[in-house]
């Protein structure tokens, strides 16, 4: 199967320059695109000018490809794996290079949405549909300079709307296989010195049993439902200054099983969802635009409540259990444009993470409690980041952050960034070396012993990584078409793992590398071609042996194009090649091999009337069973149809 991805991307390649030759007629070439990074540096850059490896996907990338969460987004990128409990709404986490998926930091227009109330700190990316979204840009490699703990892996950062121009109302609304259905209303606009936006979304969804029915007794579907309202408001306060403030809610269930493999099912086993976001944030720039403040206080509130009672399968046996946490931080970034070719970022962050749970159970072995009382740590970060620019040909960033943690101790990071452009040919070379850190999760240093032993340790250490990365980037027939390669290394020390003797402690060591190819065409207007391939060899350093859930090879590619001059047609395949999970139903839990899987997918929107489409969207065309992970299902073949209107 490995070298069937190799020879997809063959294809694909050999498609892409078919294309280009076809094309030597067009009278008028697509023009060049500038896009323009946010997350790689915390300030607007040129993407010509980043050093780091960026993914940037648009709004027109997943109106085009029919996405309709974060989750399905992050599934095709490069670089990235995609780790899910089940379909829709079940747990999802995101793998950048081969780390942990709590080593992937997760923002939400800066705003940090990590979960500090989870065991190891990460965050679900199920409950985070697209409804407001207007990019997503994706960073690989360890970012902690810039942004503090947890972004040992890399960065995801979700670029919500603003409001432009008139007032405007976006509607749409779709229904399909899984009794799913889907709905989301938004209003945007701006006018004198304000602006606005506000999106609701729905849906809802029979789903797939979450214990796979390729085996026994797991026969009862897994819904789910999402309800989440947005706002995004801006002021103009005065020359220079502006002052908006982002609100977010949500509230989701999820209708769970008690694991995967043989007799996994549960029909009653449920979780609620509720988060709420605020971020307030000042920006202002001084008249002769040397010093740029911003200015950011931001929460993030989250709970989740489990219930499953007792049922015909499991009359004696019960469970309940709440989670509660909050983080408030306080963000002050200032940026001081030297020259034109010369910025300098300076910056403190203070952060407070709180958090408490409660579990209770019931089963033949006699009732049992488990209370995690209400607890927190505190973090205060400094950072630095300077920015040269010489004759247009190199762009340098370098880092350097401190850390105090106020149990864990500090941490010092650093990352150096270099770009080179050769401008006759449309090359450029990159490099990047840096470190990453995330401090230990208030679960893993607070978490009561049992009668086993101890569980929280307070002298746990921050984990750590370094890692490297070296690229090129050639840009041909005016743009048109993007190459590149980038191979990446990175060694984890300090890992947090569990003893059931000792509890957390820091003992894991990893490594990670691999390579990154892409393609990019657009061979006339309204046509693009793109493909990635990711080989990646990630294992244990003590034991030798792969890291689970990482697949060795992915392969992605997508075509979109634009037919009779209004009909948008994409087709895109997924492929991920075997990797290594853990069957839960034996013990000693014997490491077993998931075979590799391809996923086909197909969207096409048709204009019915002014500002009004109709669309189609099919996934899983060859209706692959696969299991996403060891024991849990994924769906078949799907469907999804309905319309869109902008005004």
């Amino acid at each position: 199967m490995e070298k069937r991805a190799l020879v997809l991307a063959l294809i694909a390649l050999a498609g892409t320059a078919a294309l280009l030759a076809e094309d030597r007629q067009e009278k008028i070439p697509p023009p060049p695109r500038h896009d323009v990074i946010v997350t790689a540096n915390r300030v607007e850059t040129p993407e010509r000018e980043v050093a780091s490896s960026v993914t940037v996907i648009t709004s027109e990338d997943l109106v085009r490809t029919g996405k309709t969460s974060v989750a399905d987004a992050m599934r095709e990128v490069i670089g990235l794996s995609l780790v899910q409990n089940g379909g829709p709404g079940a747990a999802a986490s995101v793998s950048i290079r081969g780390a942990n998926g709590e080593h992937t930091l997760v923002l939400l227009d800066g705003l940090e949405l990590n979960d500090p109330i989870n065991p190891s700190r990460s965050l679900d990316l199920a409950h985070l549909p697209l409804s407001q979204v207007d990019r997503i840009e994706v960073l690989r490699g360890p970012q902690s300079p810039l942004y503090g703990s947890d972004a040992m892996g890399g960065v995801i950062n979700i670029i919500t709307r603003t409001g432009r121009g008139a007032p405007s109302v976006t509607l749409a609304s779709e229904a399909g296989s899984l009794g799913s259905f889907a709905g989301n209303l938004g209003v945007q606009g701006s006018g004198g010195r304000a602006d606005y936006s506000f999106a609701l979304h729905h849906s809802r969804t029979a789903g797939v049993s979450a214990a796979s029915t390729a085996y026994p007794g797991n026969v009862e579907k897994d819904g789910y439902r999402n309800l989440t309202l947005a706002a995004n408001l801006g002021l103009s306060v005065s020359s220079g200054s502006r002052l908006s403030l982002g609100l977010r809610a949500t509230q989701a269930r999820t209708e769970i099983d008690n694991f995967g493999g043989p007799g996994g099912d549960d029909p009653n086993s449920v979780q609620d969802y509720a988060s709420f976001l605020a971020r307030l944030q000042l920006r202002s720039l001084t008249r002769n635009g040397f010093w740029e403040r911003i200015l950011s206080a931001s929460w993030v509130g989250a709970g989740r409540d489990y219930l499953n009672p007792t049922d015909e399968a499991h009359p004696l046996d019960s469970e309940e259990a709440s989670y509660r946490s909050g983080s408030l931080k306080l963000d002050w970034q200032n940026n001081f444009y030297l020259r034109p070719s010369h910025t300098l970022t300076v910056g403190a962050e203070l952060e407070r993470e709180e958090g408490r749970s409660a579990y209770f159970s019931e089963s033949a072995w006699g009732p049992s409690e488990s209370r995690f009382p209400s607890t927190g740590a505190s973090t205060v970060g400094l950072y630095v980041l300077d920015r040269l620019e010489i004759r247009g040909r190199l762009f340098l960033s370098a880092g350097l952050r401190v850390d105090a943690h106020s149990l864990a101790g500090s941490a010092v990071t650093f990352r150096v960034a270099p770009a080179y452009l050769f401008h006759s040919t449309g090359t450029k070379l990159r490099a990047a070396v840096g470190t990453g850190f995330k401090s230990p999760s208030l679960y893993q240093l607070f978490a009561p012993g049992t009668s086993w032993g101890p569980i929280g340790n307070p002298d746990l250490r921050p984990e750590r990584t370094t890692g490297w990365e070296a690229g090129l980037e050639q840009r041909l027939a005016g743009e048109r078409l993007v190459l590149g390669l980038t191979y990446f290394r990175n060694a984890f020390r300090d890992l947090v793992d569990f003893d059931f003797t000792l509890g957390y402690v820091n003992v894991g060591r990893a490594r990670t590398s691999g390579v990154e190819i892409s393609v990019e065409s657009r061979p006339t207007r309204g046509t693009i071609v793109r493909a990635a391939y990711t080989g990646l060899r990630a294992w244990d350093e003590i034991t030798g042996a792969d890291l689970l859930r990482r697949p060795r090879d992915k392969f992605s590619a997508e075509w979109g194009t634009r037919l009779f001059g209004s009909f948008d047609l994409s087709a895109s395949v997924l492929y991920a090649g075997q990797r290594l999970d853990r069957d839960f139903s034996e013990l000693p839990y014997p490491t077993v091999t998931l075979p590799g899987y391809a996923l086909l997918g197909l969207a096409l929107a048709a204009p019915v009337g002014p500002g009004f489409d109709l669309f189609l969207r099919l996934d899983n065309l060859l209706d692959a069973r696969y299991e996403p992970v060891w024991g849990y299902g994924a769906p078949g073949f799907t469907f999804r149809a309905g319309f869109r209107y902008a005004r």
